[in-house]
């Protein structure tokens, strides 16, 4: 679909900008020095995965990242014929599955390592060096050295847990990946370790490939990096308009009074829709509206969101912008963030189904 701000679109949506998204990947892949391996599990973030991954074939990525054999076969259904690299860890019982829409499992032990090969494709090895979740942990390589002598074994890589920061902690990490992959019967054709911001930072962390997630959908990857271009604008249409007295409250709880007399301007989306319940009671969220910032007051309900517009004349049907780039002004994803105490992964990806996307 198309853009949509001046559109007749009924109540809330998302404005996607893949020309951002190509320039925020090929901004990665100009700094990494590397292949890019987009990650675009939980529907891209939020930005629709069949939609961005078209839009970055041009750049012609080794392959995407996604956590789901749903989500791979959802990239397949849609004629993606690139490499598809699942994360979750692989389990036998998805093995077929997996097998039938030619997915490249993330594996991490030696009895699952050896029945998937028994009949199946590539896997790529993942080694925990501090993230503590899953994968062999790097001081015990050693024991998976039989099952990895194997014409399969296509890719090894692990998973930074602070890469946002700049604590010594990345560096670590990637010594311990380093000196497990120096363990292994032979160096697999490809590693990879790079997030977002690790691919950001130094050029160390590129190896084979880099997996950029955050970024790429507009979002700041960690201390010290710039954000990338916007690439989504969440919308929403003014439904009704009314006056407030001084002393009156608004929305359930009645957590916020009018100090005077003002207006409120009801928006068409909700928690249901993303939104956090609180985000009205901090006294610090904005909208843009008719080129005004104006503070959200009161809880934020399922379907409804109030803001106050003050004497600034306003109308029903009026768009209002939470998050992206407007006439007169913006706002960023990463104040909106701070604002809703999330993080922008959180918002990105809590972006709800009643939500279309319109890409431009």
């Amino acid at each position: 679909m198309t853009a949509s701000f001046g559109g007749r679109h009924s109540r809330a949506w998302v404005d996607v900008d893949l020309a951002a998204l190509v320039e925020n990947a090929r901004n990665v892949a100009r700094i990494a020095g590397t292949r890019l391996l987009p990650v675009v599990k939980a529907n891209a973030y939020g930005v629709g995965a069949v939609a961005a991954c078209k839009a970055l074939e041009p750049l012609e990525p080794w392959g995407y990242g996604v956590a789901t054999l749903e989500e791979g076969a959802e990239l397949r259904g849609a004629e993606i014929t690139r490499p598809i690299l699942v994360f979750l860890p692989g389990r036998p019982d998805l093995f077929a599955a997996l097998r039938e829409h030619r997915l490249t499992p993330a594996l991490g032990d030696a009895p699952t390592i050896r029945a998937w090969c028994e009949q199946a494709g590539p896997f790529h090895l993942e080694i925990d060096t501090g993230m503590g979740r899953s994968g062999v942990r790097w001081d015990e390589i050693d024991a998976l050295a039989g099952a990895l002598d194997v014409p399969q074994f296509e890719g090894c890589f692990t998973q930074f847990h602070s890469a946002d920061r700049q604590d010594g902690t990345t560096e670590l990490q990637c010594a311990r990946f380093v000196e497990a992959v120096a363990r292994l019967p032979r160096r697999p054709p490809l590693l990879h370790v790079a997030n977002s911001a690790a691919a950001l930072r130094d050029r160390k962390y590129a190896f084979d490939l880099v997996r950029p997630g955050v970024y790429l959908y507009g979002g700041s990857p960690g201390d010290g990096l710039q954000e990338g271009r916007a690439v989504v604008s969440l919308r929403s249409r003014v439904l009704a308009v009314r006056r407030v007295r001084a002393g009156e409250s608004v929305s359930y709880g009645a957590f916020w009074t009018a100090l005077r007399d003002t207006t409120i301007a009801t928006l068409g989306i909700g928690y249901a829709d993303g939104l956090r319940r609180g985000l009205g009671l901090t006294g610090r969220s904005r909208v843009l509206l008719n080129g005004t910032r104006c503070p959200i007051v009161g809880l934020v309900t399922m379907d409804l969101t109030m803001i106050d517009v003050g004497e600034m004349p306003v109308a029903v049907g009026d768009v209002a912008t939470l998050v992206g780039e407007a006439p007169g002004g913006r706002v960023t994803l990463e104040e909106f963030a701070a604002w809703s105490g999330a993080l922008q992964r959180e918002l990105l990806t809590g972006l709800g189904p009643r939500l279309p996307r319109f890409y431009r």
